[in-house]
């Protein structure tokens, strides 16, 4: 069974709510952002999990990365839930029949990890335990990814009216970006390790101070000494198979989502981003192999820092829902 198929119990004796979330699977942000009626129908699976008591409780959607939910993603369920925000965990993979995209990140479009976002928001805010002005997202690798194209997306579509209070993006892989990313009063944090072979922290900087070069609040963490997804508690490993492209040329995308090819500074509505990622492999950045894990005291830095600001933006003590 899939991750939101079977019963999920945290630590904390919380049960996970199994929901099933109508999402998108989108070509590509062009797609997804100006021809919206193209766009196939999809459907994910995830957990909710609630604090004690009745609520409306603010709510943090975790998204995971290219392995998929792990326990270290459940984890964050545990954390938020004890300082009185709700969770929802989704797994964007067993809807879509994916088992993992270490190897291959063009089995399905960013553009669909980012629509599952607020397809997922959507969801929760029409929850009477929910407070619908206090939802937030957070995403690692792919799932950071996620989190800050659907918060710049956010603006660019008929979303419903929801938005997002605040995204928390881990380890992002920036190697696609809005050109002009304005998320408005949505709440942004971006962290990663200086040893990440996954993804660039330049270009994860860059990303934050275009966001604030908008009027966005944006911050960013480096964490030194930190690989990929330090915050997994777990020895630092190598996953040989990894497909990374870290050094690659940023691929920037207008209002409309129409991407800019970086060797001819056109934007192409037809640029698909399988093509794109074939053109950094061609270019000579492509590599496989990349390592992940945790050293010493880093998973622990991590979930302070992530704990500091779901405490700041969702504005709760911590001791509410206790």
């Amino acid at each position: 069974m899939t991750f939101g198929e079977q019963e999920v119990v945290l630590d904390n004796g919380i049960r996970g709510e199994p929901v099933t979330v109508p999402t998108a699977n989108p070509s590509g942000f062009h797609q997804a952002i100006s021809a919206p009626t193209d766009r196939q129908a999809a459907a994910i699976r995830g957990c909710v999990f609630t604090p004690p008591g009745s609520g409306p409780w603010p709510v943090v959607i975790v998204v995971p990365g290219s392995l998929g939910v792990a326990p270290s993603h459940v984890f964050k369920a545990e954390l938020l839930t004890g300082v009185g925000i709700a969770a929802c965990v989704v797994d964007p993979f067993g809807g879509r029949g994916v088992t993992s995209t270490v190897a291959d990140q063009a089995q399905y479009s960013f553009a669909a990890s980012a629509w599952d976002v607020l397809a997922t928001a959507t969801l929760l805010r029409d929850r009477g335990d929910i407070d619908a002005s206090r939802i937030g997202a957070q995403g690692h690798s792919r799932g950071g990814s996620a989190v800050l194209s659907a918060a710049c997306m956010a603006r660019l579509i008929d979303s419903g009216g929801v938005s997002l209070r605040g995204v928390y993006a881990a380890y992002p892989w920036c190697g696609q970006q809005f050109e002009r990313p304005a998320v408005g009063d949505t709440i942004v944090r971006s962290v990663i390790g200086d040893r990440d072979e996954w993804c660039l922290p330049q270009q994860v900087q860059a990303y934050m101070h275009a966001m604030r070069l908008c009027g966005c609040d944006a911050s960013f963490r480096l964490f030194p000494g930190a690989h990929h997804s330090f915050d997994r508690d777990t020895p630092v490993e190598l996953i040989e198979d990894a497909a990374v492209a870290p050094g690659a040329p940023t691929i920037y995308l207008r209002d409309d989502g129409a991407p800019i090819h970086p060797a001819t500074g056109l934007a192409d509505p037809e640029l698909g981003e399988r093509e794109a990622m074939i053109y950094g492999l061609k270019a000579g950045y492509g590599r496989r192999g990349a390592h992940i894990g945790t050293e010493d005291d880093q998973a622990a830095l991590f979930h302070d820092d992530m704990m500091a600001f779901w405490l700041r933006v969702m504005s709760v003590g911590a001791t509410e829902g206790n």
